[in-house]
């Protein structure tokens, strides 16, 4: 799915003044394309995703998802979300989480993977059964991202879903979004605080300034995956992204 952003800012009514959270912002996203965004701490990464995902309104501009609103893409489940917390039915299995949004945002035109399919591609068909309470943080987030792949949608908004996990289980698990994202083929919108990760992941990076946000560089990765952290190409964007960041 491609996206456009059109001169898109918001501005929220503050207690004692107006809070401006993102300036004008006009960005284009190919179908397929993998961005992270990228910024210091309240500078409107979140804020631009939720306009995104039509849980927010624009206070100017425009957003077109394949030259549709988000409110119709919203309308036929063709935008998925995930964010730090896995939100997970308590007293519902795992394989019934999944099913969740197939039941609640059933599609008959539109073909979409079965639940036991998506718990193999996510490492989970052994836990099919079991409760979010009995699984660590890690494998509940691969719940969670399995029932984001529920629907089909072709659009993945990723609000720093594995920043609450452990180093060695985030890579792991951004390893895992790699390889669906290559097998699915859809477009992903990535927000993170970790460099290191943006520069893994992404084909580009999207570097936003402190609030109100505003596009500071555009960052291609022309780097072939998968991608060695410790590599000379690698540390030498990640520098490049830091020096942006500080400037």
């Amino acid at each position: 799915m491609r996206v456009t952003l059109h001169n898109l800012s918001k501005t929220f009514n503050g207690r004692r003044a107006p809070v401006k959270a993102l300036a004008p912002i006009s960005l284009e996203i190919a179908s397929g394309e993998f961005v992270s965004f990228i910024g210091p701490s309240g500078c409107g990464k979140s804020t631009l995703l939720r306009l995104i995902a039509d849980q927010l309104l624009p206070t100017t501009g425009a957003i077109w998802l394949d030259g549709q609103s988000p409110t119709v893409r919203r309308a036929e489940k063709a935008i998925g979300w995930m964010a730090q917390n896995p939100a997970l039915l308590p007293w519902a299995t795992v394989r019934d989480n999944i099913r969740l949004p197939l039941q609640v945002n059933r599609r008959h035109n539109r073909p979409a993977p079965l639940p036991d399919t998506l718990l193999t591609l996510t490492g989970l068909a052994e836990f099919a059964d079991a409760y979010p309470g009995t699984l660590s943080g890690g494998m509940q987030q691969r719940v969670a991202l399995a029932r984001t792949l529920a629907t089909g949608a072709r659009l993945w908004l990723m609000d720093e879903p594995f920043a609450a996990l452990d180093e060695l289980t985030r890579e792991t698990l951004t390893d895992e979004v790699l390889r669906l994202w290559k097998e699915v083929g859809a477009t992903v919108l990535w927000v993170t605080h970790n460099i290191t990760e943006a520069v893994r992941l992404s084909r580009r990076l999207v570097v936003l300034s402190a609030r109100p946000g505003a596009i500071r560089a555009l960052i291609p990765v022309p780097l072939p995956y998968p991608r060695d952290a410790t590599s000379a190409d690698v540390v030498a964007l990640e520098r490049a992204v830091r020096e942006v960041l500080h400037a």
